[in-house]
């Protein structure tokens, strides 16, 4: 475990060598960790375990899924079941559906879990936001945590590439004394780079406001805005595609996760550091109320029941495709789709 020290605030990171292989197999030995759909995080993480030769196994229903499963070299019988035998089998459910399938999951989990089980998450809001999802597990499992700070995918390929995507953990519930060490092991297993703590509640306040802000709903908002105005002035979309897009993710954005946005700074041109430092605080004093009244929205339950109440519709695929159609046909993300193959080297 290593403590690193931020402005005087101290945090406890642990990192694969607190938990090798070895100890993770130990702990997990007894195990059977049945994994509960096969979405990005199901597929990545179950993948990841089954490359390191832990004990899991599939819950799906038939259909896309389970024929994707079977592509990828799980078997019937062996490791890959309908829903509700896995999780009788399994004595660390990982129920990794969507947060309304959950919903709809829950009657039949919360049937299968016998004393001593662990219910692990890698989302807190089924937990956190009891009074609308109706999922309160039994005093007599464990209930944990752990969230990879990334997409299910990336949890797969940076596994691939020898490295790891980083996650927090948190325990909800210690009926065995044993939670914390559960959660460690499987954190490692499923092929974290390093684990941080935190709780069920600040994980879903943190996850839900960075997917609505900076991570996903903010950058979409910037580029829009950035490239509708560069074309309201006559600007190419070429050029305001590689000003807006372009130059932020093959340039500038990988040097700010190589060493920080300082070294960024560091390494533009003195009229770029000018602009970005006088821009910043605008920028900063603009959105902090945006992303305050997000996280409020968060905090008391909104957020949660708009997504409950879209996602639980029986439409709502159709209307996913239509909202999402709309970003695709929009003209920044048709000149991106005419510019990424011109990239030097993309075939």
């Amino acid at each position: 475990m290593k403590t690193i020290n931020i402005k005087g605030i101290e945090e406890n990171i642990i990192e694969r060598s607190d938990y090798p292989q070895a100890q993770c197999k130990a702990i997990l030995k007894d195990e059977v960790t049945a994994i509960l759909g096969y979405g990005p995080q199901g597929r990545g993480q179950s993948l990841n375990m089954r490359d390191q030769g832990f004990k899991v196994i599939l819950g799906l229903r038939q259909g896309r899924s389970w024929d994707k499963a079977l592509e990828e070299g799980w078997e019937p019988g062996k490791d890959l079941f309908e829903m509700e035998e896995a999780a009788r089998k399994g004595t660390i459910i990982q129920f990794l559906v969507s947060d309304a399938g959950q919903i709809a999951a829950w009657p039949m989990v919360k049937q299968c879990l016998n004393e001593g089980d662990a219910l692990y998450f890698s989302h807190g809001f089924g937990i956190v936001y009891r009074d609308q999802t109706n999922i309160i597990p039994p005093a007599n499992v464990d209930v944990i945590l752990v969230a990879p700070k990334g997409s299910g995918m990336t949890v797969r390929t940076l596994f691939e590439a020898g490295s790891g995507l980083n996650a927090s953990f948190a325990v909800h519930q210690d009926y065995t004394g044993r939670a914390t060490d559960r959660a460690l092991a499987t954190a490692f297993a499923i092929g974290s780079g390093h684990v941080f703590e935190t709780t069920f509640e600040k994980e879903v306040s943190s996850d839900l406001t960075g997917e609505r802000c900076v991570l996903m709903g903010l950058i979409e908002g910037a580029f829009r805005a950035q490239y509708n105005v560069l074309r309201r002035h006559g600007h190419s979309p070429s050029e305001a595609f590689n000003e807006t897009v372009e130059e932020a993710l093959q340039s500038l954005y990988p040097l700010i996760n190589e060493n920080g946005m300082d070294w960024m700074y560091a390494n533009c041109s003195t009229t770029a550091q000018r602009g970005a430092l006088d821009w910043a605080p605008k920028f900063e004093k603009v959105l902090a109320p945006v992303i305050e009244e997000c996280y409020a929205s968060v905090k008391s339950g909104k957020e949660a029941a708009i997504s409950i109440a879209s996602n639980s519709k029986p439409d709502y695929r159709e209307k996913l495709e239509v909202e999402l159609k709309e970003i695709y046909d929009s003209e920044m993300w048709t000149a991106g789709r005419a510019l990424r193959p011109l990239r030097p080297g993309r075939k």
